[in-house]
């Protein structure tokens, strides 16, 4: 069964030394296991290798959406606000004034007027009109979504009233209902219940992300080679699960570090991305959390590997390894290629899959 050896940060300053060992094993050639010096024995194994690159980010959720009340007349009062990390579905209460819960609904702008028979048509009734096929209340032989308040859209208005258990008028006043792009994760609450709600745009009462959890990262500019658009990658969690990811964002713009942060002054400028998680479940219950995202470099399939310790110095330069056969023991010369974790590839006349080489013992 093939194995994907991942260089992880510690695997790959072993796999650094290790090549930059090279030069010293040149010059000062290793020679044959001297008598009662103890070997071992591994394999000659063909596999799929891989080295990754480990950038570390931030756990958290896309998206910033400050919530307002938007009623044209009085200022009401609040009665009703969530708390932070409540999930707020289409159609559910985001908060309360003057006891009548403002529900949420998905749209992607505010709501600027009341919609009512007579209005003209537009986005803000198309959307309307989405959710209320969404939620159950018309469907496509009912209603057709086409941005026109009609009597369709009257009835459908009407049935959704009387199901949340509302004034039934077959309108939807400005302040009803809070357009947002999709489900609310809330993260703060700026206003307080038994305070003002007015209609001005410095009335904001509570802020919420969306529910799509995405890591953050911080790409140093000498590693932006190594991170692509689209990239396939592992994000390792704080408890140490892995999900699978995929970087969706990544900018052209280098950000410096500013030299008033303290220890950031020395760090190299960084280029923002973002990773969306595969499984949004596993980042449902961390916000802000430190994590690791593994962005593979390299790879080659198929290929003759065998332990990094098997590879010794060549007198005249270049690596070899011993092959054992029975009782013998012979040296050939190798050509190295992609370093592993534990194992680096291999190319040599004499090498097999199945063949046993001298390693140091364990």
């Amino acid at each position: 069964m093939r194995r994907r050896a991942v260089l992880t940060g510690a695997a790959a300053l072993a796999v650094a030394g290790t090549a930059g060992a090279g030069w010293w094993l040149r010059s000062n050639p290793a020679t044959p296991a001297a008598a009662g010096v103890p070997t071992g024995a591994a394999t000659v194994t063909r596999t799929d290798l891989s080295t990754t690159t480990v950038v570390t980010g931030t756990l958290g959720f896309t998206g910033t959406y400050p919530v307002y009340w938007q009623g044209s007349g009085a200022p009401g009062t609040v009665t009703w606000l969530p708390r932070p990390g409540r999930v707020i579905a289409r159609g559910q209460p985001v908060f309360a004034v003057d006891n009548r819960p403002v529900r949420l609904l998905y749209g992607d702008r505010p709501a600027w007027r009341e919609l009512a028979l007579g209005v003209t048509a537009g986005p803000d009734v198309r959307a309307l009109e989405t959710n209320l096929v969404a939620l159950g209340h018309a469907t496509a032989d009912d209603l057709t979504v086409d941005g026109r308040f009609t009597r369709a859209t009257y009835a459908a208005v009407r049935r959704w009233q009387r199901a949340i258990h509302q004034p039934v008028t077959g309108r939807v006043e400005l302040g009803a209902v809070t357009f947002q792009p999709g489900r609310l994760r809330v993260t703060t609450v700026a206003a307080q219940v038994g305070g003002p709600a007015t209609g001005d745009a410095g009335n904001r009462l509570l802020d919420a992300t969306s529910t799509n959890a995405a890591v953050t990262l911080a790409v140093p500019v000498t590693d932006t080679h190594l991170v692509h658009l689209h990239d396939a990658v592992t994000v390792t969690l704080p408890a140490g699960d892995t999900v699978p990811g995929r970087v969706t964002e990544l900018s052209t713009v280098a950000t410096q570090p500013s030299e008033n942060d303290p220890g950031r002054g020395s760090q190299l400028p960084t280029v923002a991305a973002r990773v969306t998680l595969g499984r949004q479940v596993a980042g449902a219950d961390l916000d802000q959390a430190p994590v690791e995202v593994h962005v593979t470099s390299d790879s080659v399939e198929d290929v003759l590997a065998v332990p990094i310790t098997a590879l010794v110095a060549l007198a005249g330069g270049g690596y070899g390894i011993y092959l054992l056969d029975g009782g013998a023991r012979r040296l050939i010369g190798v050509t190295p290629g992609l370093f592993s974790e534990t194992l680096v590839e291999v190319k040599g006349d004499g090498l097999s899959e199945g063949a046993t080489v001298e390693v140091p013992a364990t």
